[in-house]
């Protein structure tokens, strides 16, 4: 797609894209923002370096691009609860979102994406994998397509926000609200993804339970092949953060894993989620 308000350098050819020559603090115009939107849908993540923004900021950016979403399990900024604190200290082994997954996917109307902004990175690590779920639904056989795009899938956050998660506990000061993690979702397997049309696979190793119907061991085998076939090298790319970077990540069509290589360092984001929509197979 050309763009004539935005200067857009995909990262690879499977996912993300660079946009460059854009002051996130400015006000954009109506033109920049719809192509903004436009490229999120296209690519599944923007990347943007070289941000100086303050929390006032951050958020401002956030609102002209949708409606925030406050998330009930994370620890919030102190004096702003619309942005989610992702902080490792050197002494802990366990990081904040280490492992493949898609954030929001246990809500019945799962997040547009996040805006992950970074404060402070380790001198070597820390870096973010993203996945696209677009390529990784292109490139099923037929017969795969065809039987995926007859199911549901159940979606939970129990196992790992809730009262009975097996949470490490370095990470008990980093999450909480365990009595909210209650409910489950359902969603299509396959998705028609609301803003570019094209259909992404919509299950991921950190929240996907079971097919709707199925026992969770009748629905292991098929999940875990499609669990090693999303996370194939040629889909996927990985980050390097910088301090002033931000990701803007679609959890429509990607899935997402910190890579927890940095131990006895500090690695410090805030992340601000938007609000999504329900999703239509």
């Amino acid at each position: 797609m050309n763009y004539q308000h935005l200067n857009v350098t995909p990262a690879s050819t499977a996912i993300g894209a660079f946009v460059n020559g854009l002051d996130l603090k400015d006000e954009l115009s109506r033109e920049v923002l719809t192509e903004l939107r436009q490229a999120h849908a296209e690519h599944g993540v923007l990347f943007f370096r070289d941000q100086q923004l303050t929390p006032e900021e951050h958020v401002a950016f956030a609102e002209r691009v949708g409606t925030i979403n406050i998330n009930r399990f994370f620890t919030a900024v102190d004096g702003y609860p619309n942005i989610a604190e992702v902080r490792k200290e050197p002494d802990q082994s366990t990081n904040i979102g280490g492992g493949w997954h898609t954030d929001h996917s246990y809500d019945q109307i799962p997040a547009l994406g996040s805006m992950l902004y970074a404060l402070e990175i380790p001198a070597v690590g820390g870096d973010t994998l993203f996945a696209s779920m677009y390529a990784a639904y292109d490139s099923l056989s037929d017969g795969m397509k065809k039987m995926l795009r007859g199911l549901n899938a159940v979606h939970s956050s129990r196992h790992v926000f809730g009262a009975k998660s097996d949470r490490p506990s370095d990470l008990s000061k980093r999450l909480g609200n365990p009595e909210l993690a209650t409910q489950d979702a359902i969603h299509p397997v396959v998705i028609q993804h609301p803003r570019s049309g094209r259909p992404a696979l919509y299950v991921n190793p950190g929240f996907t339970v079971s097919f709707e119907g199925w026992t969770a061991q009748e629905s292991a085998p098929l999940l875990q092949f499609l669990y090693q076939h999303a996370a194939r090298p040629e889909f996927t790319y990985r980050f390097h953060w910088q301090p002033g970077s931000l990701a803007f990540w679609d959890n429509r069509c990607t899935w997402h894993n910190a890579i927890n290589d940095y131990h006895g360092e500090r690695r410090l984001l805030h992340r601000i989620t938007l609000d999504g929509e329900a999703l239509a197979a």
